[in-house]
């Protein structure tokens, strides 16, 4: 998952922190990333659950379920436990 956070060390102090505008480029690609990490629970001879199918649904549908790449990074589906 794309991380937006960031901060800017002086030393040991922060001295800025804050958080970055991703693109759905990144968005896109650290999902395919995930979809191919997972693909193995996928495989003919395994019974997926159901919450392997919603997450790897919710991670396909990223890009036409939000506005812009930040709210898509921010609403980053969690996997099943």
């Amino acid at each position: 998952m794309v991380n937006r956070s960031y901060r800017i060390y002086d030393g040991p102090v922060i001295i800025e922190e804050g958080m970055h505008d991703v693109t759905w480029r990144e968005v896109r690609r650290d999902r395919d990333q995930e979809l191919e990490d997972t693909d193995w629970r996928a495989v003919k001879d395994r019974t997926m659950s159901q919450a392997w199918k919603d997450y790897r649904t919710a991670l396909r549908d990223l890009p036409q379920d939000h506005e812009d790449a930040n709210s898509a990074c921010d609403a980053w589906p969690q996997p099943p436990e």
